[in-house]
């Protein structure tokens, strides 16, 4: 739980001082909040895509069969939809950064669980208690990086949400690839237990952030809220214009009193509320059924399938991947805050199209050669990066920051819910889909996802540039 002490949280102190007056400058304080907060979801990353090669290990292992292997992997997905639901009550009453050090705390417990695992059921259960904390975070980091940017570097500072996930995803392939020599009942628990210390070290870390100034806001708690604002807006100037967007959308309930959160946002929505809503479940939902689940979780298989034989082998391209992956965040990053979220997400969904359509192609070659396996390789490679520059790191950006204050935290965990089930729809399915509609089959599905992904964004989402976050309300009400 937050208290009076948050706005003087000592975490780059140095840089939160205007330099100037009311000079812009580069708020590396903010930037400094954004990243800790961002950094919890490195675990995400790295236990939902580790299963990708454990599942190699723990197969021999332990027994299981590839119904067990499927349901096993995209678990974690469904148990989510838990967290996910509560973590916007949760933000609301404990506080975003006292429900990022919660997440901390299930995300330790759910590795350490892991890596003792003995049986299936044991592994379900534990993939439960990982996936606490995983839904936690991936919903309060979003919300609290979206509520302590400055306008002019919100895309930025937002997208190093999804920076971090795919840092996580590398890191698990790492893992599989360095670690998969050991004896095969030793590996994956080493892989596992690899996880268990980091967040001791990032709910430290997130301890030292200030609480979100409009949660502090949304207490009646001004001051405090005034005080980070400074720390976390360009000039002075800003953080009192801030401030004043943030006292009148605080107070905005009050006009609609006996309508809840939840009526609002699903039984009794203004016109504007469900434009917004659509685009919070709509562009989430279009995320995960574009299949970048079936690749993070199973390329091994599908490398398999194009003709490569040793698990060296196919770990080695899941590295290079995860890789490629996590560099392409890189332009989003930059670029998020100049070009625009809709031209990145046009891009990017369309891209996604192409490039799917080329792995399926890829897969129809018969007899598999090293030929179709490299040219395989490189539609994974081309697909992944496509996702990385828009799809992927601008849909938790963009879903954040469009929701009004007095949703923003139970309207982020709707589209995270969607986008969660989805996910786990198209993980759970994958093997089975394959076999009864071919691999490639799968791929060119959902490669026309893609393709309406893209004509949704050009239909429904408007530019959100620039704009502050209390500003959304009118651009949807156009």
């Amino acid at each position: 739980m937050a208290h009076g002490g948050d706005a003087a949280a000592p975490l780059l102190a140095s840089s939160a001082k205007p330099p100037g007056g009311d000079e812009p400058r580069r708020n590396m304080y903010a930037f400094g909040c954004a990243t800790l907060a961002s950094m919890t979801t490195v675990l995400m990353g790295y236990n939902l895509a580790l299963m990708s090669g454990a599942q190699l290990f723990i197969r021999e292992d332990i027994g299981l069969t590839d119904a067990q292997i499927e349901v096993l992997a995209g678990s974690m997905n469904v148990y989510m939809l838990v967290s996910i639901l509560a973590a916007g009550w949760a933000a609301d009453l404990l506080g975003r950064r006292g429900t990022l050090v919660l997440a901390n705390a299930f995300l330790m417990a759910g590795a350490l669980a892991m890596s003792l695992g003995a049986s299936y059921a044991a592994l379900m259960a534990e993939r439960f208690v990982t996936s606490i904390g995983v839904g936690f975070s991936l919903v309060v980091a979003p919300v609290y990086n979206a509520e302590i940017s400055p306008a002019s570097a919100r895309g930025v500072l937002s997208s190093l949400l999804d920076m971090f996930v795919n840092i996580g995803i590398l890191l698990s392939y790492v893992s599989n690839y360095a670690l998969a020599g050991l004896p095969v009942h030793v590996g994956w628990r080493v892989m596992y237990g690899i996880g268990v210390l980091p967040p001791v070290f990032l709910a430290a870390g997130v301890l030292a952030m200030p609480e979100s100034p409009r949660w502090l806001a949304m207490r009646g708690r001004y001051a405090d809220a005034r005080a980070v604002l400074v720390r976390t807006s360009d000039t002075v100037a800003e953080a009192e214009l801030r401030l004043e967007e943030i006292k009148q959308a605080v107070e905005a309930p009050q006009e609609e009193a006996g309508v809840g959160v939840w009526q609002e946002l699903l039984l009794r929505p203004s016109a504007m509320v469900r434009r917004i809503v659509t685009c919070v479940v709509g562009l989430p939902f279009f995320q995960q059924a574009s299949g970048i689940d079936a690749i993070v979780l199973y390329s091994p298989l599908v490398f398999k399938k194009a003709g490569m034989a040793s698990n060296s082998a196919v770990l080695g391209a899941t590295v290079a991947v995860g890789l490629v992956k996590t560099c392409f965040i890189l332009v989003a990053t930059l670029f998020s805050d100049r070009l625009g979220r809709r031209p990145l997400l046009l891009a990017s969904t369309g891209g996604v199209a192409v490039t799917l359509t080329s792995l399926a192609l890829t897969l129809c070659t018969t007899p598999p050669s090293a030929a179709s396996a490299a040219a395989c390789v490189a539609s994974v490679m081309a697909f992944v990066a496509a996702f990385s520059v828009g799809l992927g790191p601008m849909t938790g950006t963009y879903a954040a920051e469009i929701m009004p204050l007095r949703l923003r935290a139970q309207g982020t965990s709707l589209g995270m819910a969607v986008n969660r089930l989805t996910c786990g729809v198209v993980s759970m399915t994958f093997i089975s889909l394959a076999d009864g509609i071919t691999m490639p089959g799968c791929f060119f599905l959902y490669a026309g996802v893609a393709a309406a992904a893209c004509v949704f964004v050009y239909v429904r989402l408007p530019e959100t540039r620039g704009r502050s976050l209390e500003d959304m309300d009118v651009l949807f009400a156009k």
